[in-house]
């Protein structure tokens, strides 16, 4: 039997938004190296993906679908921040070593196959997505217990 395919974003999903502290420090060290104006937005500060904080449960909530689905981690790395598209491989390196070469950058997610796309977002094809997307942080999918509940209780293995 086939397992079913979870595709699982980053952002707001795994990964914490960083704290403003987090995004100050990132920008004040920008500083010395080059101009960054106040009005970029924080995904486009080089370097700010490296060591931003796992969501609460997101991982062992990966580690748990992993041992019965087919998933993969498919995320959006702003294209203007070349050092985020390697700065997500690594977290995903540090934080899930399991998912190692299960990370599809893209910002068309419509295109990846998949039965099931856990997002917090309706951009960059999650939209257009053809199989069912699991809205992160929305009713009834508010956090990664209530997720798990719904693929314990109502998904299809």
């Amino acid at each position: 039997m086939t397992k079913k395919i979870i595709l699982v974003d980053m952002d707001g999903v795994l990964v914490k938004e960083p704290t403003k502290e987090h995004e100050e420090a990132k920008r004040r060290t920008m500083g010395r190296k080059g101009r960054i104006d106040a009005d970029v937005h924080w995904s486009d500060v080089p370097d700010i993906f490296l060591d931003l904080e796992p969501i609460e449960g997101g991982l062992d909530a990966f580690n748990k679908l992993f041992q019965d689905y087919d998933i993969y981690i498919v995320s959006t790395a702003p294209w203007g921040n070349p050092s985020a598209w390697t700065d997500k491989r690594k977290w995903v390196e540090k934080h899930l070593p399991i998912a190692e070469r299960r990370l599809f950058l893209t910002h068309h997610k419509n295109m990846v196959v998949g039965d099931y796309l856990i997002d917090d977002r309706l951009k960059n094809g999650t939209e257009k997505f053809s199989g069912k997307h699991i809205h992160f942080g929305q009713p009834p999918f508010e956090n990664w217990d209530k997720v798990l509940t719904y693929f314990d209780q109502y998904a299809q293995i």
